[in-house]
């Protein structure tokens, strides 16, 4: 595995790979590798012949007292996880590396990126859409996996690369739990004992409104209430509990077919999101 922390060397590799006529997957990541990385690096490595996976924790998606300092860097077992499982190359850039001085453009994707955690986070997504495009200028992959943890992301994503023409397939991946239920995510590392055992109740919220909205019994802006009230019970603090229309993440109607459910609550300090994906039958 080579490990890369600069775009000239990295485009010099990719090229030789192409002339050799081998496809490229990509696996965006900012590192602290857990086992839902590594579902998404696997599942490259099963349709394409080199794949490379970037560790960059990019400070433009963080906003004004979020965890941008605080957020855990593994750079030595991220490695190590990747090399075990022959991931083909790492790119770790510096930030200087990622954005140089005066830096004029942002991308920044409209609608599906404003509402739920783009309203609860100002500026994120225009920070995630902006890093996600260098990448894929940068790496150029045939194809790049994402998870479905993060639908809202996953969405915005969706809309950059068919908006922009980018020559890149998207592949998302479906969530990976834990036992207990409790989606995978690197900011689970925050939580105390006591409220790592309290966390999978968000994932219980998103079972039982789903079962509500396919008995179509309740209007759905009262499933909302019911969770957000259970979720305060349990002693989170919910950020939003929004029933959606799949494809731009705006409200669902009790007509809707394709709908997902979307999450975030804090639980101490940490904020956690999660999602389940619902098909309504009429």
């Amino acid at each position: 595995m080579k490990c890369i922390t600069d775009i000239k060397a990295l485009r010099e590799l990719l090229k030789q790979w192409r002339r050799a006529g081998e496809s490229i997957a990509f696996v965006p990541t900012m590192g602290n590798l857990h086992a839902g990385h590594l579902q998404l690096v696997n599942r490259a490595k099963a349709q394409a012949d080199r794949v490379v996976v970037s560790i960059f924790v990019n400070p433009t998606q963080f906003g004004v007292g979020e965890d941008f300092s605080l957020y855990p860097r593994t750079e030595q077992a991220d490695q190590e996880k990747l090399q075990a499982i022959f991931v083909d190359a790492v790119f770790m850039p510096s930030t200087e590396e990622m954005y140089p001085v005066n830096e004029l453009t942002k991308v920044s994707v409209s609608q599906v990126s404003e509402n739920h955690c783009g309203a609860a986070r100002p500026g994120h997504f225009d920070g995630v859409a902006t890093v996600v495009c260098k990448l894929f200028n940068i790496v150029q992959p045939d194809k790049a996996f994402f998870g479905e943890k993060d639908f809202q992301q996953l969405t915005v994503i969706n809309a950059m690369v068919a908006d922009l023409n980018l020559p890149v397939e998207i592949i998302s991946v479906p969530t990976v739990r834990e036992s207990d239920g409790l989606a995978m995510s690197s900011r689970n590392g925050y939580l105390t004992p006591e409220q790592r055992e309290q966390a999978p109740q968000l994932y219980q919220s998103l079972c039982t409104a789903k079962v509500l909205i396919r008995d179509k019994k309740t209007a759905y802006i009262d499933i909302e209430k019911q969770q957000k009230k259970f979720l305060e019970e349990q002693g989170f603090r919910p950020d939003y509990f929004s029933i959606c229309r799949r494809y731009d993440l705006q409200t669902a109607g009790q007509d809707d077919s394709e709908i997902v459910i979307l999450v975030a609550a804090k639980i101490g300090k940490t904020r956690l999101i999660d999602n389940i994906q619902v098909d309504v039958e009429h």
